[in-house]
Parts: structure tokens; sequence; C-alpha cells
């Protein structure tokens, strides 16, 4: 009889970004909550290091007249993570890292989205290759909002992309993860850190990106939409830590039939 080893559980590595080392596994957004008092409350509350900004829609300094994000969600506190979020070119996609990195002192970490069209703010993958080889070209760091496709994935890595960032759903749409047999094979394939980014909903969505594999999640929307946004936000906290967990431990194996919880072997009746 031979014997079948069992598979290996999956290496514990840390969240490393940009050379630094990240505790929580959880980023989040800025927008879509009712002021910036809320918004800093929910990003405490959710534990997150990691804050994305969208650079054409707030204010980080270039209006001084109005109110600056960075007064309430300090970058000695958090990781500011510029995204270009309203960009469908890559000509204005470059642009907006450029002023980002004018504004936060030379930053070079930012997340590059091209949309293809405001119905699904799905990504243009051929404006995102343009802008991400010529970002990389220019020093930056990219952390590459991408389609599910494998392929392109793995060409972004290639290219020089820092981290890859999948679509588990369209942006806002709240659907959870639609495509976890290609996040999976995304995950499989990479040697950077992959992070859901979009389509989240609830707290077991959530959990299922990380049970996947995924190094993190980003979102927006489901803390900032929920009826309770700071309630929200510790849900999603202990949601990441919860599929993280899950998915270092080792699901046990799928079956088609019933398996009794307490064997009949050596009972006495």
């Amino acid at each position: 009889m031979t014997n079948v080893a069992a598979p290996s559980l999956p290496e514990d590595k840390p969240l490393v970004l940009a050379g630094r080392t990240y505790q929580s596994r959880l980023l989040v957004g800025t927008g879509k909550y009712r002021d910036l008092a809320e918004s800093a409350q929910a990003i405490e509350t959710s534990g997150a290091e990691i804050v994305t900004v969208a650079v054409r829609r707030t204010n980080l300094g270039q209006n001084p007249d109005e109110p600056n994000l960075l007064d309430v969600i300090s970058p000695e506190r958090y990781t500011i993570l510029p995204n270009t979020a309203g960009c469908y070119t890559a000509k204005d996609a470059v642009r907006t890292c450029r002023l980002a990195r004018e504004l936060l002192d030379g930053h070079n970490l930012v997340k590059l989205e091209v949309l293809g069209e405001e119905k699904t703010l799905y990504p243009n993958m051929t404006e995102t290759l343009v802008a991400a080889e010529e970002l990389i070209k220019d020093g930056f760091q990219i952390m590459v909002y991408c389609s599910d496709d494998p392929l392109l994935a793995k060409r972004l890595e290639e290219m020089g992309c820092i981290a890859i960032m999948p679509l588990g759903a369209p942006i806002g749409s709240g659907l959870g993860i639609q495509n976890r047999y290609n996040i999976r094979l995304i995950v499989e394939n990479a040697r950077v850190p992959v992070l859901v980014d979009a389509g989240v909903g609830t707290a077991s969505d959530a959990t299922i990106a990380m049970e996947l594999g995924c190094d993190g999640v980003l979102m927006n929307t489901a803390i900032a939409q929920a009826r309770d946004p700071i309630r929200m936000a510790n849900a999603m906290r202990l949601a990441i830590e919860s599929g993280r967990e899950a998915w270092l431990a080792g699901r046990m194996p799928k079956k088609l039939y019933a398996s009794a919880s307490s064997p009949l072997d050596g009972t006495f009746f």
C-alpha cells in the first residue's frame, strides 16, 4: 500500500510592499463617507496601515481653501497610497501619479488603475500596460488594479509591478468574489503580493479572498456605504484575520458523501 503524503501547509510570509512590512492585510479607501471625521474613525477601527486616496477627487493640499485629508489621515501614521481613480487613459494616469509624487514629497508608491468605461469601471488592460511600463521606468513602485486574467497578471509582475490587484467584481458593486478560480490561479503563479481589489460587499467576501491565499484585500465602498461604517470596519478587520488563519490552517477536503464526525470503529455496541 502506497502512503500518500499530506499536502504541505502554506508558508506564513509577511506582507511586504516596497520594502516595508505590514501587520494588517486590510487596505482601505477614504471616499463615500459622510465626512472626514467618519472616514478617520472607520480607518482607525479597521486596523489598516495603508490608506488609498484618489488624487483626482481628494484634496491633499492642491486646494488650500478646502479641508485637507492629510489633516485627519496622518502620513506619519499611515502609508498613503495615491491612486489614479477616474483615469481612462495611460496619459492621464501617468500625469496623476506624477502629481501625487509632487504633493507627497517624492512618494513613489502608487496604485495604478486605468478604467475602460463608466458603466462597469472595468480595467482597460491595454492602457494599464502602457501606463505601468512608463511609470516603472520613471521610478514608481506600482500596485496595479487589473482584470482577473492570469496571463496579464503575470505579465504585469514581469514588467516590475510590486503587487497585483485583480478585481473580485466590479468596483462598488458589492457582488463579492465572482472569479475564485482565476484569482486562485493568479495567486499560485505570482511571486509578488496579490490583493483583491473591488467587489467586496461584506465580511464573508473578505474572508473568501483570504482563504484563496490572497495576501490582502483593498476595499472602500463595503465599509463606507454600510449602515454602520465603524462596525463594518471592525467586521472587515476580523474577517481578514479569520480568512488568513483558515488558509494557513488548511481546510478539510471536500467530499461527495457524508463522513461521520464520530467514527464507529472501536465502539462497544
